[in-house]
């Protein structure tokens, strides 16, 4: 634009007058409009206050790379200030605007029209163009505010899941201490009076037993919310699958269960585990699945165990939408817990599942 602007001025008498007023004024006019996202303002105001001067110096100015400038320039005052700052560029653009054609040159008429004309299209664009700029980033401010919600909301989940899966580790943990507890216990009284070494090791495994245990009970009071009380029933484990289905069933979803391989002892963590991963996947299908069908498959293989939960209902764009739930959320801590891998999402033909394989060993 600047170098447009000055082969107008030397090859033409686009802009008429000295050259040594004419060249830097242009060059500045057309050089500012590089600057108007950062200084509309100030490049607003300067292209009215610079074109007046040509106007009252050296009378009308031709030179379309001044125009276009003076055009951006106004356009970015009306687009890209603040309500304040943008009257004041009104003020002064309707004030140099008024000046020249109040010169030696101008007549009343012309003052009015281009005063009045500048100012009511810069009104315009800015209604038009800075009112939608505003919505824009409205919207995107808050999208950005419920992305972060979101990402809050699931920290906390993952820190409540983590919270809730320790819990019920503590009941396993703490009853398997217990039955060493008792069983030293019970040896160390059982041994004859010639093996004082023995009945002192016995005794230092009981009292270690026990300080465990109480210092898990203290743990698992800081990790329960207040008014929280302990919970006296045993954990459930895979072999009250077939009541979790009755259940479900009579809450009007038909499920079926197939269980593959030779069932083994399993782990009491990975036993909790499978069976969440099945109550949290009916559950997510008796709510969300609509009218369905539901299957859970156990595949038990020498180094690990497969659980699968499927229904043929609605699909992922029922159940949690992305996948994020807090059922989904706790079961990818329990199956991480023990190194396995998580997968979810929509089958073929419609439906959802739920896919977990937690190593054995």
């Amino acid at each position: 634009m600047m170098l447009f602007g000055q082969v107008l001025l030397w090859a033409g008498n686009a802009t008429p007058g000295p050259k040594a007023l004419t060249v830097p004024v242009t060059i500045l006019i057309t050089a500012s409009v590089a600057v108007r996202r950062r200084h509309p303002l100030a490049v607003g105001t300067f292209v009215s206050a610079a074109f007046t001067t040509l106007l009252l110096v050296d009378g009308p100015q031709t030179n379309p790379a001044i125009a276009v400038s003076i055009f951006c320039g106004w356009y970015a005052l009306s687009v890209w200030t603040e309500s304040r700052a943008f009257l004041v560029g009104c003020g002064v653009v309707a004030s140099m605007s008024a000046l020249a054609q109040l010169g030696p040159n101008g007549t009343l008429n012309n003052a009015v029209t281009f005063t009045v004309v500048p100012l009511v299209a810069m009104l315009i664009a800015r209604r038009a163009v800075r009112d939608r700029q505003l919505r824009a980033e409205a919207l995107a401010a808050r999208a950005d505010l419920l992305e972060r919600e979101q990402e809050l909301r699931a920290n906390e989940a993952v820190a409540e899941e983590r919270a809730r899966i320790a819990r019920e580790l503590h009941d396993l943990v703490a009853h398997n201490v217990s039955v060493m507890v008792v069983q030293a216990g019970a040896e160390r009284h059982a041994l004859g009076k010639d093996q004082e070494s023995t009945r002192a090791t016995l005794a230092s495994i009981e009292q270690a037993g026990r300080q465990a245990l109480a210092e898990a009970r203290r743990l698992l009071g800081m990790l329960r919310r207040k008014g929280e009380h302990e919970e006296l029933e045993p954990q459930p484990s895979v072999d009250q699958i077939d009541l979790l289905i009755e259940q479900v069933e009579r809450a009007g979803l038909p499920v079926t269960l197939d269980v593959e391989g030779e069932r083994v002892p399993l782990p009491a963590g990975v036993d909790l585990c499978a069976y969440r991963i099945v109550q949290e996947g009916l559950t997510n299908a008796l709510k969300h699945a609509g009218p369905a069908r539901a299957e859970v498959h156990l595949r038990y293989a020498p180094r690990e165990l497969d659980v699968e939960v499927r229904d043929d209902g609605r699909g992922a764009s029922q159940v949690n939408g992305d996948g994020s739930g807090h059922g989904l959320i706790g079961m990818r801590e329990r199956v991480a817990l023990y190194g396995g891998a998580l997968e979810t999402g929509p089958r073929e033909g419609g439906g959802f599942e739920i896919r977990a394989r937690i190593p054995l060993a």
